[in-house]
This record gives structure tokens, sequence and C-alpha cells, in this order.
């Protein structure tokens, strides 16, 4: 599938009216492709063409747009001239972004403007004409169409070195929308993700590289995919973007814990299950799934994305697999459900319940292999930029240490990482641990406490935002707390989820803060929003900033930390201490105290898999289908050979190769 911002594919409905506003003519599709295209006379239409039908078209000129949910794939054209309204719904988030911006950017960033009388003789000749109109797809959008667009909308004003205030700036588009003639509106929205993906990355400016690119064609084309790779290689942002991909009705995004819920715009998996905890029998997992709420659920999804799946215990896997049949009626694996599953299983382990639990992988269950139909790795690192960091960190993922990788990380431990007055973030593998770190370094600190309460959409599920969103309820802060942000407030400047700043005041009721790269700023409210099991959303504001004297390496989910200090001798769990070393930026901004090679170590049984997996990996991109050896020609016998030889030595390699 290649990927079209001129091409949407949606539930359309259009309504005509009459001169006095009663709607008359109705059409309702609950699929068909939209189009942007323009005849000979250059003018643009919207063509939508329903399955098996002729296609309509409508003249783009006078018309309104109604994005306000987007977010929810949901838009409405109101074409004034021809009395009529088209409504679009579960449409993908993001190719109905990418669709609307792309008609803003065209109607107005022309910047081949025709001469008045050149087009009066277009037309008459036109009109002369026998031939038919003739039609043809948009060409794709130019920076110079996107740079004059913007400049019309105002969204291109006075740069400045620190970040400016949103009054400020709407200020300043309002000021620049007066001087515009045209009277064109803002289209904010049209340059915002989705306010589901907690992130505010320019979508223009982050691109999907081609391997994220082939996972998201799987995902699309309605294939059960699993995807994975070290940490830094991008897999929650390619999770965000698969997601906006995807029509909402029917799509559920989930993931084992609640930060990496909220990093997503979902829910947890165990929320959206409906069993519990799943410690029950299957008989009883399937009563609980029964209940009319959860089995609505069920029913209703069509596409099920679990992100950390390397924290999904095997035995609970395989029970809500057997629930997704049991409660679907269909004995396909998982009810028929799209699989969408993402997670490295050389990070973090499922949780062990009880002295005498087992920890078992979803790997391991009966269910995965009927279950996944592609299987992909990314191997491009994003976080990390130097290689040798980059080396390091793959060793480490398969718990191998040798003498100059341990001479390197022990020589960190001499590393001054602090400055202007920022000190270095305490990583613990412990959450307790981390608490009692922050809370006494706060009361040792002179001046008084002022408190920071998060406004909640929904006070009865403050408990469930807790657990899903880094931003606390009650945010304690003195002069001089040691702090880190967690929102991408402006990445041009460095102000991103994990960078560490100190408070130097408080003005007017809110923090000032200043980072470690002298950037100063004045932290207001942000939101967060997190999905509810029935597809709701709650929301919390609150100040976007966390106590950093220590940081636990689960609360760390997502974080690229760019002062961290850890000590690995409490590590208690196989992947642990790569998980913590690969939340740093660089090996400069990094110091480990204490440092003992007996502390990384893998999982033999990971190892195995992964093993595996890639000898999976390379039979299904490089062994092609074909006859048999004895009913090939000598040049493909010895192509066939060659492969063969080079699949060997492939999985001869060290593991640690692929990353």
């Amino acid at each position: 599938m290649d990927l079209n911002d001129a091409v949407l594919t949606c539930a359309v409905n259009i309504h005509w009216t009459n001169a006095v506003g009663v709607t008359g003519r109705k059409l309702a599709y609950r699929t068909a492709t939209l189009r942007l295209v323009r005849n000979d006379l250059r003018e643009m239409f919207v063509e939508v063409t329903p399955e098996k039908l002729k296609p309509l078209k409508f003249k783009l000129k006078d018309i309104m747009v109604h994005k306000k949910f987007m977010a929810e794939g949901k838009a409405t054209f109101n074409f004034k001239a021809e009395k009529c309204a088209i409504y679009l719904s579960n449409a993908p988030p993001g190719t109905l972004m990418l669709f609307l911006r792309t008609i803003f950017i065209k109607m107005n960033g022309d910047t081949t403007p025709q001469d008045e009388a050149a087009m009066q003789k277009k037309l008459r000749e036109h009109m002369l004409s026998s031939r038919p109109s003739t039609f043809e797809e948009i060409s794709p959008v130019t920076t110079a169409e996107m740079v004059l667009a913007r400049k019309k909308a105002g969204l291109i004003t006075r740069g400045s070195t620190t970040t400016p205030s949103p009054q400020a700036t709407k200020k300043r588009r309002y000021d620049d929308l007066k001087e515009d003639k045209s009277g064109v509106p803002a289209a904010k929205k049209l340059y915002q993700p989705s306010p589901l993906a907690n992130n505010t990355e320019s979508e223009d400016s982050l691109r999907l590289s081609a391997e994220q690119m082939e996972v998201l064609r799987a995902c699309t084309s309605g294939k059960n995919v699993f995807f994975t790779g070290s940490a830094g290689t991008g897999k929650s942002f390619l999770l965000r973007k698969i997601i906006s991909a995807l029509p909402p009705d029917g799509t559920v995004a989930t993931a084992s814990t609640g930060v990496a819920a909220c990093l997503i715009g979902g829910t947890t998996l165990h929320a959206f299950a409906g069993i519990a905890g799943g410690d029950a029998t299957l008989q009883r997992c399937m009563e609980l799934a029964s209940r009319p709420a959860a089995a609505q659920t069920w029913r209703k999804c069509k596409r099920l994305i679990i992100d950390e799946i390397s924290m999904v215990d095997g035995q609970y896997f395989e029970k809500i697999e057997a629930v997704a049949r049991h409660v679907r009626r269909n004995e396909r694996p998982f009810g028929g459900i799209q699989l969408i599953l993402c997670g490295d299983f050389l990070q973090l382990p499922p949780v062990i319940k009880g002295e005498t639990g087992v920890q078992r992988f979803c790997f391991q269950s009966s269910a995965w292999e009927s279950c996944i139909q592609c299987v992909f790795e990314l191997k491009q690192v994003h976080r990390q930029s130097d290689p040798e960091f980059v080396q390091i960190l793959n060793h480490l993922r398969i718990g191998h240490v040798n003498e100059s990788i341990s001479a390197r990380l022990v020589s960190t431990s001499k590393q001054n990482i602090e400055g202007n007055g920022i000190l270095a973030t305490q990583l613990c593998s412990h959450t307790n641990d981390a608490n009692s770190i922050n809370e006494s370094k706060l009361e040792n600190l002179s001046g008084e406490k002022v408190l920071f309460r998060a406004e909640d959409s929904d006070a009865y599920m403050s408990k469930q935002l807790d657990q899903q969103v880094q931003a606390p309820a009650q945010l304690y802060l003195k002069v001089n707390a040691q702090v880190m942000l967690l929102k991408n407030i402006n990445i041009a400047n460095g102000l991103v989820n994990g960078a560490r700043g100190v408070v130097v005041r408080i003005e007017k009721g809110l923090p000032v803060v200043r980072f470690k790269n002298n950037q100063e700023y004045v932290c207001r409210q942000e939101k967060w929003i997190i999905k509810t099991a029935t597809g709701g959303l709650v929301t919390r504001r609150q100040i976007p900033l966390k106590l950093a004297w220590a940081f636990s390496i689960h609360k760390s989910q997502g974080l690229t930390l760019d002062c961290v200090e850890m000590s690995l001798s409490k590590v208690f769990e196989a992947g642990q201490a790569y998980v913590a070393l690969s939340r740093a930026k660089s090996l400069q901004s990094v110091r480990i105290l204490d440092f003992d090679a007996k502390q990384v170590w893998a999982n033999p049984q990971v190892l195995q898999f992964y093993k595996n997996f890639r000898r999976r990996l390379i039979d299904t991109n490089m062994i092609p289908l074909g006859p048999k050896n004895k009913d090939k020609k000598p040049g493909e016998r010895e192509a066939s050979s060659a492969l063969s030889k080079l699949k060997k030595s492939l999985m001869n390699k060290p593991l640690v190769s692929i990353s």
C-alpha cells in the first residue's frame, strides 16, 4: 500500500438541502474512496467513489471544513453553493489529517497563479469544445506551496530564542491574519498530530524510515504482525503512526503497562480484556468476559494492538486468546481479530506472581505461532547517535560484556555530567527507593512547598490516571527542586520529554524551570489523554513536571534522559540493566556507579526465541518459493545453493549483529 496524502477511504454520508435548509436527498456509503482531482481548467474537486458505483465530484470552492473531531476520524465538508454537506466518519485519523492538510495547502498555496485573460480564454475554449472534461489526481504538495499556505494562515511568525507563550503566539497569528486580506482562517489543527499521541513532534519533520514503512504496510493490509527492535528504534513512534493509519471503529490500542498505554493513547490490556488479572480458571475468565459490557467490547474489536508485549504473561495471553474465540463465537485465532504486537523480549519480562510463580513469555504459549503471520525487526537506532554507545547497548541487550565494554562503562563513574545547577537523576531498580529519595531531598530544601493539583475530567478515574499518566495528581515543588519535563514542548529548543531542569522561581503561580541547555520555560498545564476499555476519553491537566532526584527504571519507559546516574547493584531481572542504560542519550550524559558485569544478563529462552525469530526472518525475506532443486535449471540451482550458504553463515553470526 502506498500512502497518498490526497486519497482517503472511510464511511461517507452526503446530504443535500433545499432553499429553506430542509434536508432532501441523502446518500450513505459504509466505504467510499475520496480523491483530490483537478480538471483541465485547474479547478480542484473532491471525488467520492463508493464501492462498485460511479464517482461523484464536488468542486472545492466556497466550502467550510469542520474538523473538531478529526482525532476520532470525523470531519464535515459544507459546500455552500451546492447546498450539500459531506460527513466523513471512521477515517484513519492520520490519513484524514493529511487529506485535510493537503486540501488547505492546495487551496491556499498555489505558487503559479494564472493570468486572468489566459484563464478566460481557456474557459471559452473549454465551453466550445465537444470533448468531456478530463480529471487527474493533484500533484504532491511542494515545499513552496506549504510555506505560502502557512504564511496565509499566520503559522509562520517571527522566531524567538525562547519558547513563546500561547497568548503571544495567538496574538501574532491574529495580527498576521488582520493584515491578510484573503480572510483565510488559520487551520491550526491541520498542523498538529492527533491529541491521542502524547507527543508534539512535527509531522513534517518526522517521517517513517523504509523499515518502519514496511511494518505499516503489513498492518494496514490486515496481517497479524509482531515487530520488535532494541531500545530507541522508534517502536512506540511507529505504533502511534500505525494507530493513526487505521480506522478508529474496531481498533483497540492497549499496552501491558499503564505508562506505555498512555504513550500510545490507549488503555491497559487488562482493562480491555475484562478478566481482571487472569488469575481465575479459564472457564471463569470466559464467564467474566461474557458479561454484557465486556462482551460488547470484544465483539466490536477488529484490530487489537498490544504494546510492550514482553511484559504480558504467556498464560494470560493464552487465556485472552481462548476468551476471544469464545465470546466472538469464532474459532479462528483470537476470534478473527487482527493482532498487532510490539515489544522487545530482551527488555523487561513478565512480572512473576507469588514466590512459586513461573516466568512464562508470550512466545512460549500455544497461541503465539497460530496467531502471528508476519515478523519484523527495527534495526535503526534513533535515540542514540554515537556508534560506540549503540554497539555497547547491542552487546548488553544479549547479556554480553567483554573487558573493553566493562572498562568503558566503569570509566563513566568519574564523569562530571552535572551543569547549570542540574544534578544527575538517579535511576533506581525499585519505585519505592526513587519516591523516598525525591521526598527527602524536597524536604531538605529551604522555602515553602507549593502544591500543583491536577484537573481530571472524571474524578472517579483519578486512580487509573495515576497508573497510566506520568504527571502526578499532586505535585509539590520548591525553588531549587530538581525536575524532569514530561512533555515535548519545543523540540528545536531541547524542551523534550525527559529533559532535566531545576526550578529557579515561582512566577504568577507557575514554576519557571531552567533546563540543562540553559533554556528557561514557564511551565503551564498540559493535557494527557487516556482511553477507557469502552473507548471513552479521560483527560488530566497538570504541570508537565516530576521530581527528578531519582526515577525508577520501570517509570522511565519512553523517556530519553540527558543527565542520569545509575547503580546497577540492585538489578533483579534479566534485561533491567540494559533498559536502564538505554534510557541515556549518550555515554557522556551517564554515570554508572559500581558497575559489575555479573549484573548484566539475558534470559536464555529469549535468546533462543530471537535465534529462531531471525531464522524466520531469513526464510521469509531471502529464500524464494519455487520448484525443488531437481526441477531447477543449473543457474537456479547455483543461486539457491548460494542463498543456503548465506543463510547458514548469517545464522552462525552472534545475535548482536542484527540489532
